[in-house]
Parts: C-alpha cells; sequence; structure tokens
C-alpha cells in the first residue's frame, strides 16, 4: 500500500523523483505503525527497512537536500496548504489528513483553557467542602484540586494510575456542574472509546451516585447512562464521518471521556470539532497506560509524559483562596497567562493498592524505568499479589499451564447462572505480548482450548460449544456491538436451549445474538494487553515471549499489570522483562509541539 501511495503522488506531482517518493512511502507507513507523521530528521542519512532491487538497502537523503526536494515538488504543502502531503518547519511529513486532525485538535484544547465564565467561587467553596471533606493523609487533596481546576477551565485532564479515583472525582464535578448552572438543565455526556469502558463508566457514575453529599435534584440531574464515542458522535455506517461534527454540533455544554488513552488522534479531534464552543471537555486517564492501537499518542501529548509542569502563580492563588491549599514553589511556573499547564492534575495515592500491595509498588518501579527494583519486587516472598516465574519452553507451555487454566476458567465453566458466569470469567484472565508465536494470543487459545477439552469442560468437536468466550473486532453499529465488547455463548432457553452469543448491557440486562450474526471476533480466554485496556481483573497470568520485541515496552508491562485487582502471575525471561522496561513507547506527532509550545512561548 504504501509503494501504492507513493507512485500516486508521483503521478500527482509529473515526476518519479525519488526523494518524493521514499517520503511519501514513509509518511503511509508511518500512520499505520501509529505514527502521526514521519520525522525526516530522525531518518536521514539512515537505512529503512526495504531494499532496492539490487539488494542494496534504502539509504534516505541527507535531510537539507531533502527538504529542498520535497519543498520543489507541487504535492508537498506548507502546514494550511490543501495538498496531499504537509511538511511542516520541524521537518515532520504528514499525509494531510493527519495534518488536518492535529491542527484542528489543537486549536480546539488551546481555545479552552481559558478560564470558564461566570463562576460564582463562594459556592464552589461551600461545594468542595462538602464533596470533598478533608484528606488528613496528604497536605493537598488532588481531587479537590481536579474538581477545582474542572469547573473553572472549559478543558481538563485527570490522569492517574488505577484506583486513584477518577471516576469518583468526575461524579463530584458533574454535582458541583450542576450547582452552578441550576437551576438551568446542564446537558452532560459520558463516553468512553470501548462499549465495555463505556459500561464500566456508568457503572462507577451510578455508585458513587448515592454516596454524594448534594440536593436530590443536583444527584438526580447527574446522568447515569455512558456511550461510546462513536455512538455520542453518531456513526454513519459505511463512512469515516460522524452525524455532529464542527457544522453540526452536539447538542451538550459538558462531555467526560474516560480511558482517554485509548482515543487515538483521528477520533478524538472530530469529538472536539463536534463539541459547541463553549462546552467543556474533561479526559479521564492513565497518561502512563499503552496508548492506542491507531495512530497518535493524544493523552501523553497533551499531558507533555515526560514533562513536569507546574500551575501557573494566578491559579495557585485562586485554588488557595478556594480550598486554602498552598502549592509549593517547585510546582509553580512564572507564566503570566493561564494555559495547558493549568488544566492537567495528576491525581497522587491509590485507593486500591496500599502500602502492602506488590502490584502497586512493581507497577510504580516499571513507571519510573526501574527495572532492578521491578526484579527484586517480583522475586520479594514478602509480596503474595504478585509472582515472577521463568516461562517454560514451549513444547512445555501445555504442561506447566494446565493447572493454571483449570483453576481460572473451570468455575466459569460450570456456572449456571449467566450473570453468575460472566462475574467468574471476569476473575482470570491470561494476557499476551504478541499475537503470533508459540507465547502469543493465538497459539495460547488454541491450547487453552485444548487442555479445557481434555478435562470435559468444553466440547471439542464444535466450533461454538457452551462457554466459549468471543470477542468483537470489529465494530457493528447495528448490532451495536463494537471492538472489545466480549460475549460468552451460552445455552438460550428463549430458543428453544440454541446457542447464543450472550453480552452484558449498561442496563445490567443480556443480549443474545445467534453466533452467526456476530461481525468479526476471535475466542479470548487469552487477549494482547493492548485489548486488555479497559478491563479489569480479579487476578492475571502475563505470558511474556522468549525473546526480545519491539512491541515489549514500559507502557505494556505497566498496562498489563495494573489491570488486576488481586493477583499478577509473570512468566518470562529476566533479560526480555528488563529490556522492556528500558523501552518507551516513541509516536512521532507534531500535537506536542502545537500545545506545548504555543504555551510558552
Amino acid at each position: 500500500m504504501d509503494t501504492h501511495f507513493a507512485r500516486l503522488v508521483a503521478r500527482l506531482a509529473g515526476n518519479g523523483v525519488s526523494e518524493l517518493m521514499l517520503a511519501a512511502a514513509l509518511a503511509s507507513n508511518h500512520t499505520r505503525e501509529g505514527h502521526i507523521c514521519v520525522d525526516l530528521a530522525r531518518i536521514s542519512g539512515k537505512p529503512v527497512s526495504g531494499t532496492k532491487e539490487g539488494g542494496e538497502p534504502v539509504i534516505c537523503p541527507i535531510l537539507d537536500d531533502w527538504l529542498e526536494r520535497l519543498r520543489q515538488s507541487p504535492v508537498v504543502g506548507e502546514p494550511g496548504e490543501y495538498k496531499p502531503l504537509v511538511l511542516d518547519d520541524g521537518a515532520r511529513l504528514y499525509l494531510y489528513r493527519y495534518w488536518d486532525y492535529q491542527e484542528k485538535l489543537a486549536r480546539a484544547i488551546r481555545e479552552r483553557t481559558l478560564d470558564s465564565d461566570a463562576i460564582d467561587l463562594p459556592l464552589l467553596k461551600q461545594g468542595l467542602s462538602s464533596l470533598f471533606p478533608d484528606d488528613k493523609t496528604e497536605k493537598i487533596h488532588w481531587q479537590k484540586v481536579a474538581a477545582f481546576n474542572a469547573v473553572t477551565k472549559k478543558f481538563c485532564v485527570i490522569s492517574g494510575g488505577p484506583g486513584t479515583g477518577k471516576t469518583t472525582t468526575v461524579a463530584r464535578i458533574l454535582a458541583l456542574l450542576l450547582e452552578q448552572t441550576s437551576p438551568k438543565k446542564l446537558r452532560i455526556s459520558l463516553a468512553a472509546p470501548t462499549g465495555k469502558a463505556a459500561a464500566r463508566l456508568q457503572e462507577a457514575i451510578g455508585r458513587v451516585k448515592t454516596t454524594l453529599r448534594c440536593a436530590k435534584p443536583i444527584t438526580d440531574a447527574i446522568p447515569e447512562e455512558a456511550s461510546t464515542i462513536h455512538r455520542l458522535l453518531g456513526s454513519i455506517p459505511g463512512s469515516p464521518y460522524f452525524r455532529h461534527n464542527e457544522t453540526n454540533p452536539l447538542p451538550v455544554d459538558v462531555v467526560v471521556v474516560d480511558e482517554a488513552s485509548m482515543v487515538d488522534l483521528a477520533l478524538m479531534s472530530k469529538l472536539a470539532q463536534a463539541l459547541p464552543q463553549n462546552a467543556r471537555l474533561i479526559l479521564l486517564g492513565d497518561k502512563d497506560q499503552l496508548a492506542s492501537v491507531e495512530a497518535g499518542a493524544v493523552l501523553g501529548d497533551i499531558c507533555d509524559t515526560g514533562n513536569v509542569h507546574g500551575f501557573s502563580r494566578g491559579f495557585c492563588e485562586d485554588l488557595q483562596k478556594v480550598t486554602g491549599f498552598e502549592v509549593p514553589e517547585e510546582g509553580l511556573h512564572e507564566e503570566a497567562q493561564s494555559g495547558l499547564n493549568d488544566c492537567i492534575v495528576h491525581l497522587q495515592g491509590s485507593y486500591r493498592f496500599g502500602a502492602d500491595s506488590g502490584i502497586g509498588a512493581v507497577s510504580l518501579a516499571v513507571n519510573d524505568g526501574d527495572s532492578d527494583g521491578a526484579m527484586a519486587l517480583l522475586k520479594d516472598e514478602d509480596y503474595g499479589d504478585i509472582v515472577w516465574s521463568d516461562i517454560p519452553h514451549a513444547a512445555g507451555l501445555m504442561e506447566t499451564l494446565k493447572e493454571k487454566i483449570a483453576n481460572g476458567f473451570g468455575e466459569y465453566l460450570l456456572a449456571t447462572e449467566p450473570r453468575d458466569i460472566f462475574q467468574k470469567f471476569d476473575s482470570f484472565r491470561i494476557l499476551c505480548a504478541l499475537r503470533e508465536g508459540p507465547y502469543g494470543v493465538n497459539s495460547v487459545n488454541s491450547l487453552v482450548e485444548e487442555v479445557l477439552a481434555k478435562q470435559n469442560l468444553i466440547d471439542p468437536g464444535r466450533r461454538w460449544y457452551r462457554g466459549r468466550p468471543v470477542m468483537v473486532t470489529r465494530n457493528d453499529y447495528n448490532l451495536r456491538l463494537f471492538n472489545g465488547d466480549v460475549g460468552i455463548t451460552l445455552s438460550d432457553p428463549d430458543a428453544g436451549n440454541d446457542l447464543r452469543v450472550f453480552f452484558t448491557t449498561t442496563e445490567d440486562t443480556f443480549r443474545r445474538l445467534h453466533p452467526m450474526r456476530l461481525p468479526e471476533h476471535e475466542t479470548v480466554y487469552a487477549m494482547t494487553v493492548h485489548k486488555s485496556q479497559g478491563s479489569e481483573f480479579e487476578r492475571l497470568l502475563l505470558l511474556l515471549p522468549d525473546r526480545e520485541s519491539p512491541v515489549l515496552t514500559r507502557e505494556l508491562i505497566y498496562t498489563a499489570i495494573t489491570r488486576a485487582r488481586g493477583g499478577v502471575e509473570i512468566w518470562g525471561r529476566e533479560e526480555v522483562f528488563r529490556g522492556a522496561i528500558s523501552r518507551r513507547i516513541e509516536r512521532m506527532s507534531g500535537l506536542r509541539d502545537a500545545l506545548w509550545r504555543a504555551q510558552s512561548g
């Protein structure tokens, strides 16, 4: 595809200049690899994958010569020009569509970094005191800071690891916003990138609502229904466009997006474009998790992951007036105007993982890139919730896994009531780093089925058998099934006990579909770490491959470990584990510069 695109660009340009064709092919290739653009400065003078006909490696041109040839081409434009390729002043080359997504998202965020209008500060102070009682465990109650931030700004990011209280905080934020607008009704939408993440957000908001210390009309006005972002925007079947866009904005005043780290550039940009000018956007997520499967690392770019930014002095003065919190000098920066710095709050302290939690301790070490510390903790027998084991050779994997498989999946296969079946199934999962190979998802799922069949827990002779768990891998808007939704095949009394695939709904009921009606799907005893984002399991087993892979990164290990509430086992080789922690996901993008360079002047 990259080659065909390069040839098309050459035809449009009226010549086959090799520098142009190579740049076009790389721009196409990089978007498929998750990048927004290709950084020509980073690859100039270096070999790239692929060879010339004679078997010699393809070497990228020297940067200055390359840029000059590209700027002379009629198909390469400067930012803002409507041409197939866009070359910015940082030597980044984009497909026009991705430059446009980036530019419109950056503009929408920058426009929302200003203070919100007409905030009743005494009312806000009263609401914060009621909804966020003093936390004696820390000098600054960061959930309260996040709430102050979200009410006073039109754009807010609340980032934090698992158990830091992101959804609890946002439920209280919605109550504060409703108090500010009473008696006017505030139009609030809750959304997430996947159906499962939306269901979890909905469940969390519904649970927190009942505990809020505020008037009943306020709690009643907090919405309980969450949807996927695609459903919120109004998908048009067979089209990449949505019904709601810049010319037909959403009828909303506030949009909350959970699991924002999973949202790719295109979708986040389309959401931002569909917001009315005065609408608030609140993003919840863990900036240290894996980036989206599609192009971009939007949440990481917005948070400028890897760099620390303090609040402005003006923001801190306002915060102190309302909350009494005094931000230390090292948490300040001296810009006179409020910018993106003042729109991001990192929650600290996990309510899920205590001081004696091995999962919490190892995830922190992994996040810090401390492979020695992480390895020492994994081998420390004082922690009972996280364990390290050397991975067996591929030939012995089935025998070693046999007991884990029986204990992990036996209970749900023997259960009879659908709700109990789903609950027991979500108590254990196998996570893999790769799709292919002896330690990849495809092989492990086949291995699990073989073990379960030998133990007479499933019918080995049928593709569709009672208990088969499947994950949808392609959105089907007509069936309201989305990538990442998990169903379990069960006998349906309403269909003469024929097999149907049961899916949970946000109303805590079940939808039942004939297996032949399902969109693309796969068996899901084991799943990739990428696919596990937005999910939680009581226990999990992480299988790492027996050799290095560029897919293995710090973010992948961190994401996998933090999917578990109660216990994690990691099977791998020490050198592979250490190598993964030493690598960070690095996606080429100009979004970070577009946001932070503008802020710093």
